[in-house]
């Protein structure tokens, strides 16, 4: 299993008009976690592409627990917990400055060729990488 973290401070244009975390922006705030996690394997995004490889999101769930609010800085667990394969799960898991749990989520992403769209294994290069986590 992969564990990474990486806070965020919710900002003004993130939040109703209650101060708390407008539900749409969970998905953005899963998806920089997703990235940065990435990005502390070391590998990007953008490096993932350039090998030709798309991960676009099949599924995204998103359990609300509790509200973020305007200038909290959040942390967020992600967490890899299995072996890629064709797809790929993130699951997270959002706290706030009192180090409360207030929302859980996953997301199911697929390796896709970008010449002929079809599902595909994970670049070598992340397979490689992973693999030390998943003995």
């Amino acid at each position: 299993m992969y564990r990474s973290e990486t806070k965020i401070r919710v900002r003004y244009g993130e939040t109703d008009q209650m101060g708390y975390v407008y539900y749409g922006f969970y998905a953005m705030y899963y998806e920089v976690a997703r990235v940065e996690s990435l990005r502390q394997l070391g590998l990007s995004y953008k490096e993932i592409e350039a090998m030709g490889i798309m991960m676009p999101v099949l599924e995204n769930h998103s359990k609300y627990l509790a509200p973020g609010r305007y200038d909290e800085l959040l942390r967020i667990v992600t967490t890899i917990p299995e072996k890629p394969s064709i797809k790929i799960r993130f699951q997270y898991e959002i706290f706030n400055e009192e180090d409360k749990l207030i929302n859980r989520g996953e997301t199911l992403l697929v390796f896709v060729d970008k010449i002929t769209k079809r599902p595909c294994r994970p670049p070598e290069a992340m397979e490689t990488i992973l693999e030390p986590f998943f003995k």
